[in-house]
């Protein structure tokens, strides 16, 4: 049976939590430093708090130490890693390689990882885009590879099959980079932030002109790599089918109220794929979750939704109007007054909502709505450039927003309670069915049977199923042996329902621990140079201490170079700075591979910033790849 993992991003405690309780497999959260979100650090308390609450629900919490590490902070770094092993993490995301020799060898930090199971995911920032390099990364210690965004469910299908006992784990929701994780140094060569340290600056969000050969302007001040976000909760099946057991929401930097609507949305899709197909699939976690919203995903953060190169290059996958959020589509502007506007369609507003469009010159522009009167906005201040036929979004729902303020779910594991007769006394049996932690426990209190004046059920009953704040709820009872006809005093039933809680938690503890486990195989592997542009611009290696550098020398690699955010000498040098499968060449209707007219332009095409930097595209058609290099 394949195990199914909602895998929901916590920006801090309170986020984990929401995650957890509406209806998250499986949390990742960053510590203070070496998180791929430098503006996402938590303390090492605070996540020893959500594994504490997290493990209750059988939910693993993953720890991201995901960035090139410098030399002088190996050190750092590795007591970092000994603080969330204590802290009770189940798994590590790394992309350091020197990061990950020294957490793999025979040291004692190694040893005790290995000894409380704690798992290893290669980062996305590791650019995993085909088999070899999954089974490369496998074969050094990797329980699990988060591959590349950009790939079709084929490519992942034949990953799968050939490297079938390696867990992949795929995104499936939330921002898009338009560049290949970890090959992306155009904030770094930008603005000395650099992308593998957790400080990218959204290169790819900026306005741009596009300059052909002769100079001339073909787009002027669009966002030319700007893309839509990920909607895949159509294709989770199919995700599913292909290989995938992790499904990986983006947003460690948003709020509590986005995690609640997306896991939500996500937790329901996959509980109903479960419900068809109970032979084939089950969660990774405990628990049932009771909703008291109705998640929608067009009313959370988004610029728009694309399902990217899942079923092939799909020509809707970029926004080149606007990097910001844009919402749901609500309707059309009908008719337009002095101070106010009606709209063509069916939404119900509210006031205060947030409003947006699309000027006729490619601009967003928004507005708060301060009164309605049915169809009929009366905005705070009406909006210069709205005109009748432009389409209106709803970026602000104040209705829905508000409810998501308001407690939204409940998780519970659902428990069968038996109450009997013992030999000197009475016992209570706490029993769970959990596909994934069957668990039971038992506890005995010594009192004399002594027949009882009045019928007891109905108080046992009711002193025993009282579980209060405990994760549990009692969905079945019974009494045993007649037990119902003897006295027990409440004293006794309340100290035997506290014995029975505690030890079904040791019980349960101990079952979720061993459902943790270790599957690398750690099986030698070719040494993998990756993309062919790796041996031209070997800082794509991304070597930034020693340990990383004997790493590569170890597998082969005869001349290591430092990383792009150690060289000096790379920003010089017109480097590489990203990698996409995005290509603006196709964007704008002109691939003719694929349909496209003939360009009016001569190449090389040239992105320009605001400032005047440039930015040259090369179009590598027979790999289907656009690179940027910087001039």
């Amino acid at each position: 049976m394949q195990t199914l993992e909602l895998l929901a991003p916590a920006k801090n405690l309170d986020c984990g939590i929401a995650a957890v309780d509406h209806g998250a497999d499986a949390i990742y959260i960053g510590a203070s430093h070496h998180g791929a979100r430098a503006a996402a650090g938590n303390s090492i308390e605070d996540i020893r708090s959500l594994c504490n609450y997290a493990h209750h629900f059988g939910v693993s919490v993953h720890a991201t130490v995901n960035t090139i590490v410098y030399d002088q902070e190996v050190d750092e770094a590795l007591e970092l890693v000994d603080q969330l092993a204590d802290a009770g993490v189940d798994a590590l995301l790394i992309q350091d390689m020197g990061l990950l020799s020294l957490i793999t060898d025979d040291s004692p930090l190694a040893m005790k990882l290995r000894q409380k199971r704690i798992a290893l995911h290669a980062s996305t920032q590791c650019d995993t885009r085909s088999a070899e390099k999954v089974k490369w990364l496998s074969g050094l210690g990797f329980d699990r590879v988060v591959l590349a965004r950009e790939l079709s469910v084929e490519e992942i299908s034949a990953i799968h099959d050939s490297a079938p006992n390696v867990e992949l784990e795929a995104f499936v929701h939330g921002a898009l980079c338009v560049s290949y994780s970890g090959v992306c140094y155009a904030s770094q060569y930008c603005f000395k932030r650099s992308a593998n340290r957790g400080e990218c600056a959204q290169f790819c969000r900026m306005t741009f002109d596009l300059i052909d050969a002769d100079n001339r302007v073909v787009e002027h001040n669009r966002h030319l790599l700007s893309l839509k976000d990920m909607c895949q909760i159509d294709n989770l099946q199919t995700l599913a089918d292909a290989g995938v057991c992790a499904f990986k929401i983006e947003g460690r930097l948003k709020d509590a109220a986005y995690v609640k609507n997306v896991v939500s949305a996500y937790s329901q899709q996959l509980d109903a794929i479960i419900k068809k197909h109970p032979e084939r699939y089950q969660r990774a976690s405990a628990g049932r979750v009771d909703y008291f919203f109705t998640p929608d995903l067009n009313k959370t953060f988004n610029r728009g939704y694309t399902t990217y190169f899942l079923h092939g290059r799909q020509p809707d996958i970029f926004n080149f109007d606007t990097p910001k959020a844009l919402g749901e589509f609500v309707g059309k502007v009908k008719e337009i007054r002095r101070d106010s506007f009606n709209v063509a369609g069916t939404a119900t507003f509210n006031n205060g909502d947030g409003l947006c469009f699309i000027t006729t010159d490619h601009r967003l522009e928004g507005f708060r709505v301060n009164r309605v009167e049915n169809n009929r906005l009366y905005p705070f201040k009406m909006p210069a450039n709205l005109r009748p036929g432009l389409a209106l979004y709803r970026n602000n729902d104040v209705a829905f927003e508000k409810a998501l303020h308001e407690k939204t779910a409940e998780r519970r594991i659902d428990v069968n309670i038996s109450f009997g007769l013992a030999q000197d006394g009475f016992y209570m049996r706490m029993r769970t069915l959990q596909t994934a932690f069957p668990c039971e426990a038992t506890s005995n209190v010594v009192f004399s049977h002594q027949p009882a004046k009045r019928p007891q059920k109905e108080n046992i009953q009711k002193q025993l199923t009282r579980l209060g704040d405990t994760p549990y709820r009692c969905m079945e009872f019974k009494i045993e042996g007649n037990a119902d006809n003897c006295f027990v005093p409440n004293s006794l039933l309340s100290e035997l329902r506290r014995d029975c809680v505690e030890r079904f938690d040791r019980q349960w503890n101990v079952a979720y621990q061993a459902s943790r486990h270790s599957k690398a195989n750690n099986e030698p592997t070719p040494t993998n140079y990756w993309q062919p542009e790796y041996k031209s611009f070997p800082y794509l290696y991304n070597i930034a201490n020693a340990e990383a550098r004997a790493f590569y020398e170890r597998n082969g690699l005869s001349h290591p170079a430092p990383a792009f955010e150690c060289d000096n000498q790379a920003a010089a040098s017109h480097p590489l700075i990203m990698q996409c499968r995005h290509c603006i060449r196709y964007a704008l209707g002109y691939c003719s591979k694929r349909g496209g007219q003939r360009p009016t332009w001569r190449e090389p095409l040239t992105l320009r910033l605001g400032d005047g930097r440039r930015f040259r595209l090369e179009f590598k058609c027979n790999e289907c790849q656009m690179n940027i290099y910087a001039e």
